[in-house]
């Protein structure tokens, strides 16, 4: 691993290609970026109340310094936020300052912000441009990169959307100091699903080196993301929209987003149901044939070192099962799930039986 400070990863999809900017301090290079892709003159800072607190202000400053204008807009934290209401509420506030096609909007935040976010802009006058400016792990290693926007429905997350990618990404890794430690975990389960869907070394590397990232050192921080931001750059650049290959990126997310959905006590992170997701879904793929029995143990080996839970007491079994039949990769009534093939390799799985996938859920039940 060297030691550096920046990182930059290029997304090549033609008159959509953006770079994704990491690093200490990236954000105050907001106001450059925004002068050199020549984005709007009107902009919205769409945020949460806790990170507009933290950082709006200076966002807010350096852009007024272009000779923008700036509007704030606060929406509640987390998947509270990712309702068709607030969206609406949204398009209102825009439209009451005057937004047009050539406005934009920074997405600042967490991964529902940016998913709201996005989904607005890719939504409001029929698609405008917007920024992400993820300030949670989880949201740097994957929410914000990808044009994937939306919102949720109550039966189903992420089922309202669209293909949207952002003008630019800028991953700055100061606002990660102001992370609690379980949000830091949290974040580090994405970088555990994207070794074991396509990098074995990456696998590795957060094995080895779980304690330094979980205490937020700039260098194993920037090469995780970086890499992570690589990988899933990749996939999208070969099926930007989900037609087949993209779909191993939700290895973990089907029985994850259920979890994350119906659990009660105790109440999951997106982060933490996601590796209880591929603890499962690397079960699965062994009662059906396609998972090497090692790609389990080794799963439940490395989130204990990100200190993440490997078993809970699920609530309500037969909901889960139910949240997963409406899961959005489901097609023509058959339900795909992406499994490993081996660790470091996925592949989508059509026409998964649900009593394959019930009988998955034993290797996470306490």
């Amino acid at each position: 691993m060297s030691d550096y400070r920046r990182a930059k990863v290029h997304l090549s999809l033609g008159p959509r290609s953006y770079d994704v900017l990491i690093g200490p301090g990236v954000l105050g290079e907001l106001g450059g970026v925004a002068e050199r892709l020549e984005l709007g003159r009107t902009v919205a800072i769409v945020t949460a109340a806790p990170v507009s607190r933290l950082y709006a202000p200076a966002v807010q400053s350096q852009l007024l310094r272009t000779g923008r204008a700036v509007h704030v807009m606060e929406v509640p934290s987390g998947e509270r936020c990712k309702t068709l209401r607030r969206a609406g509420l949204l398009y209102k506030e825009l439209l009451r300052a005057g937004f047009d096609r050539n406005s934009w909007i920074l997405g600042l935040g967490g991964g529902a912000t940016g998913d709201l976010a996005g989904f607005v802009a890719a939504t409001y006058m029929r698609g405008i441009d917007y920024v992400q400016a993820p300030t949670t792990l989880l949201a740097q290693v994957d929410a914000s990169v990808g044009g994937k926007t939306a919102v949720n429905l109550p039966a189903a997350k992420n089922v309202v959307g669209a293909f949207h990618q952002a003008r630019a990404v800028l991953t700055d890794l100061d606002p990660l100091a102001s992370l609690s430690a379980r949000d830091v975990r949290s974040g580090l389960a994405e970088v555990v699903k994207h070794g074991a869907i396509a990098d074995r070394a990456l696998f590795e590397f957060v094995a080895d080196h779980a304690a330094e990232l979980r205490a937020r050192e700039v260098g194993p921080l920037i090469h995780v993301i970086r890499r992570s931001c690589e990988i899933k750059a990749a996939v999208v650049e070969a099926d930007e929209r989900e037609h087949g290959l993209r779909a191993v990126l939700n290895f973990g997310h089907t029985i994850g987003h259920a979890l994350e959905a119906t659990q009660r006590s105790p109440r999951l992170r997106h982060g933490e149901a996601v590796g209880l997701g591929m603890i499962a879904e690397a079960r699965l793929g062994r009662l059906l044939g396609r998972t090497p029995a090692e790609c389990e143990g080794a799963l439940r080996s490395v989130l204990t070192a990100c200190g993440l839970r490997t078993v809970v007491k699920i609530d309500d079994r037969e909901h889960v099962l139910e949240t997963c039949r409406h899961d959005k990769k489901a097609a023509d009534g058959r339900q795909k799930v992406a499994l490993l093939s081996e660790l470091g390799q996925a592949e989508l799985c059509r026409d998964v039986p649900m009593r394959a996938l019930s009988a998955s859920l034993e290797a996470i039940e306490v």
